[in-house]
């Protein structure tokens, strides 16, 4: 007769000795955490901002999922606020930057010219839109979008003589002094506004193409009127989708039209796709959707792989300044043109834009069942993986007879609070920071986007159900804070998460 050995038994007092171990580490990690965070309140500046609404501690990262130091597990839909196309830590990036640190190239060179930048700048070139790609020039700048914008203002300056700049409401391109001239948030008498169509909060009413047409028109009129007080410009801005505008797609015939307008009047149109660029869309860059050309594209984020990198890209003939009119110490950064290189390709190589488009749209189109479900939800909104969710007070009194309710941007904080707590990440942006925005890896798969939209979904459930409840005073009072007690596994996500059936219960801090 065959004999069945069976699992030896664990005694009592070792699994309490287990038990009282593991217990050990978990209160030791989060005693190190509470303490990086104590340290961090204690000597960084003020105007920290990420930090404050997402305190966690990141010791480990790949693809969607970052892990804390308390061992807390998290799905990330930050995303470096897009930097990361391909995800935290992907192969082919960590593959190309120790390509470069085992050749014994060098790692800082001012602009000289080298294998990497050369392979870098090819394979730019080759995913730019055409009409700009054939006769284009590029200006490495310092590591940042902001420096982009700062080297694309002097230039059309530099190349027309001209010195006003046209921007738009909402618009945000850096927080350097030009940058932030040019942005919807900062006066400048050089630079003049003109309205971002939208069609939710649109500035003349009426939304759509109608509201489009008003906004375009608008501007012609304010180039054409000797008598509105607006010189021609050096140059015009804007961003294809307005980020921490709130989300906003430009629509395709108003990029059109916008276009023929510039064109018309020898205006060098200058398309920021920071954050808007490398697939994030569902286009290689967002000027695509329109087919519009731009003159001056500033890029950064994503074209670097994950490590800092911008550039400018410009048609030939603006290209008249002098040596050294616009430099930066860390142009030359060797690490990011590789691991940048390494992206574009793999964007480009395996249809991510593509792939952003139609998971973007499935995405958007579930999110707004949102709006049918709780009336705080205003609207969904974006394109591709860029995705917006405005939340506002359908009871305040102050609201305008037939506009849109007023923007909440205490639910939307609510609602990242919640999120966190559910172990996802996700951003706030819009003009009152009340809209709560995605911007997943262009990797994401559709088992992490379901996890993703089942949690953002659990969370608005439950600030809807309680906008002013105990739960949201709490999440107020102590910030939010993910704890293992109330997390499961998740198998498909590599993340842990709470059990569907406690998402309407208050997580203890």
């Amino acid at each position: 007769m065959a004999v069945t050995e069976s699992a030896p038994e664990v005694a009592p007092g070792v699994q309490e000795t287990v038990g009282a171990r593991a217990a050990h580490e978990t209160a030791r990690s989060r005693a190190a955490q509470e303490g990086i965070l104590r340290r961090q309140a204690a000597r960084e500046s003020a105007a920290r901002t990420y930090a404050r609404a997402l305190p966690i501690v990141p010791v480990r990262a790949r693809g969607l999922t970052i892990e804390g130091a308390d061992g807390s597990r998290y799905l990330d839909c930050l995303s470096g606020a897009g930097t990361l196309a391909l995800g935290h830590n992907h192969p082919v990036v960590l593959e190309a930057i120790r390509t470069v640190l085992d050749s014994g190239a060098p790692l800082h060179v001012l602009d000289l010219a080298t294998p990497v930048k050369d392979a870098f700048t090819t394979e730019l070139f080759r995913t730019l839109p055409p009409g700009l790609a054939d006769r284009a020039r590029v200006q490495f700048c310092g590591p940042a979008g902001t420096d982009a914008v700062e080297a694309a203002l002097t230039l059309v300056r530099t190349a027309t003589g001209r010195d006003g700049v046209l921007a738009f409401t909402g618009a945000y391109h850096g927080m350097t002094a030009g940058a932030l001239a040019v942005s919807g948030g900062a006066p400048d008498v050089r630079v003049t506004r003109l309205p971002y169509p939208q069609d939710y909060r649109c500035p003349f009413g009426v939304g759509g193409g109608r509201g489009a047409e008003l906004a375009a028109r608008w501007a012609e009129s304010v180039l054409d009127d000797p008598k509105s007080g607006v010189a021609r410009p050096a140059g015009m801005i804007l961003e294809p989708v307005q980020g921490e505008g709130g989300v906003l797609p430009a629509r395709d015939d108003w990029m059109r039209r916008i276009r023929e307008i510039t064109a018309a009047r020898d205006i060098p149109l200058i398309a920021d796709e920071v954050q808007t660029g490398v697939g994030r869309t569902g286009a290689f860059w967002a000027v695509e959707h329109s087919g519009v050309t731009p003159d001056v594209m500033v890029l950064s984020k994503a074209i670097g792989g994950s490590l800092p990198l911008a550039v400018v890209v410009y048609r030939d003939d603006l290209d008249v300044w002098e040596p050294g009119a616009h430099a930066g110490t860390f142009r030359g950064n060797q690490l990011a043109m590789a691991a940048g290189a390494a992206t574009l390709a793999y964007v480009r190589e395996n249809g991510l834009a593509e792939r952003a488009a139609a998971l973007g749209t499935r995405m958007i189109t579930q999110l707004r069942c949102l709006q049918a479900d709780f009336a705080c939800v205003g609207e969904v909104r974006g394109r591709g993986l860029m995705i917006g969710v405005e939340f506002v007070d359908p009871e305040d009194p102050s609201a305008t007879p037939g506009g849109p309710p007023p923007a909440a941007p205490e639910l939307a904080a609510a609602v990242q609070r919640a999120c966190l707590r559910r172990g996802l990440i996700v951003e706030l942006g819009g003009r009152h920071a009340a809209v709560v925005r995605l911007l997943p890896p262009l990797t994401i798969t559709d088992e992490q986007a379901a996890a993703v939209l089942d949690r953002l979904t659990d969370a608005v459930a439950e600030v809807a159900r309680s906008p002013t409840g105990p739960r949201v005073t709490e999440a107020r009072r102590t910030g939010a804070r993910l704890t293992d007690a109330h997390l499961t596994d998740d198998r498909l996500t590599g993340t842990r998460r709470p059990p569907s059936e406690h998402a309407d219960r208050a997580v203890s801090p």
